[in-house]
């Protein structure tokens, strides 16, 4: 038997997940099994818990979508990841990484290098990865561009800075709160916006001369998604990253003919199934940059069992920056 987060229902996961003693879960053909060293805390788990995300769970089942730790069994038709192993990935099915032990598919698993923690490489797994396909294989970034980033404190936000800077563009972050601009400041922005207290359209054409900027970074949608889209410049791309204010927004076609901007959509996970061999060009690139340093990803804190449901409500409140990770043995 282990110990496992488990979600009895649907909802709120601070109100519906309770710690279980639950069997270990076996590797079906093609799958690992992980003894959990680390997994992240990210928005989409919540939505998951709720019922609201692309993939749905019914319950019961164990949150976590994506976790590390060490092989300690594979299914029929496993060669790699071996066991001993570490590896990275995402969760399937009902077995994820808010537990002690976790299932994920041996295909699309990546094994950790020697010179990168676990624990960094689960911090950095899908920010990193979804910035890299947002912002180099959808959005074609090119160095001395420059790009407004918003939600520029949180998980995703953070690693849209620091690649972005680190490809040889010009950065405005935009945040909300002083805290979070400070965040912002640290990763190394050029610019930094509080759209708080200030108004974010301004400022931007501002530091811009009225150009505005060539790629916008969207990991949240809702009230500022009008204010960014109308800041691109000809020709300029919107990376649609996520929804995390919970509201969808739409872009009237008009508009993006007008200024020949385009509305570009961004899913990493949807790689796994239509194009695996892209992750491992991706993963290729980061893990040098998170080895030697160049990427490090900007984690807040890490809990453990006790603390994991109070983590979430403080993510979902918007009070955290950059990543927040489980450890079991926490």
């Amino acid at each position: 038997m282990a110990r496992a987060w488990q979600a009895r229902e649907l909802g709120l996961p601070w109100e519906v997940m309770e710690v279980a003693e639950v069997e270990v879960p076996e590797p079906g053909p093609g799958q690992i099994r992980i003894r959990v060293e680390a997994a992240d805390v990210n928005f989409a788990d919540i939505l998951q818990c709720q019922g609201q995300y692309q993939v749905r769970l019914d319950p019961p089942f164990t949150p976590g979508m994506s976790a590390g730790g060490v092989v300690d069994a594979v299914g029929e038709g496993v060669s790699s990841p071996a066991i001993g192993q570490r590896a990275i990935g995402m969760t399937i099915g009902g077995d994820g990484g808010f537990a002690e032990y976790a299932v994920m598919g041996a295909e699309h698993a990546v094994v950790v290098p020697d010179g990168v923690s676990t624990a960094t490489a689960v911090a950095g797994h899908v920010i990193y990865g979804t910035s890299w396909f947002a912002l180099h294989r959808r959005g074609n970034l090119q160095p001395g561009e420059t790009v407004l980033v918003l939600a520029a404190a949180g998980g995703v936000g953070s690693a849209a800075v620091q690649m972005a800077k680190a490809h040889g563009c010009r950065v405005l972050a935009a945040a909300g709160g002083e805290a979070k601009v400070e965040v912002c400041r640290e990763l190394g922005a050029d610019v930094v916006i509080d759209y708080r207290s200030e108004d974010l359209r301004e400022r931007v054409l501002a530091e811009t001369d009225g150009q505005g900027v060539d790629v916008v970074y969207d990991p949240v949608g809702g009230e500022h998604f009008d204010v960014a889209r109308r800041l691109l410049a000809w020709e300029g791309r919107l990376l649609v990253v996520g929804f995390a204010s919970g509201d969808i927004p739409s872009a009237p076609a008009n508009h993006v003919l007008v200024k020949n901007y385009s509305v570009v959509g961004v899913h990493m996970g949807a790689y796994r199934e239509v194009a695996p061999a892209v992750l491992d060009e991706c993963f290729a690139e980061i893990y040098p940059m998170m080895a030697d340093g160049r990427l490090e990803p900007l984690v807040s804190q890490t809990v453990g069992f006790h603390d994991l449901p109070q983590a979430m409500l403080d993510l979902y409140e918007r009070r955290t920056t950059g990543r927040v990770i489980f450890d079991p043995s926490a």
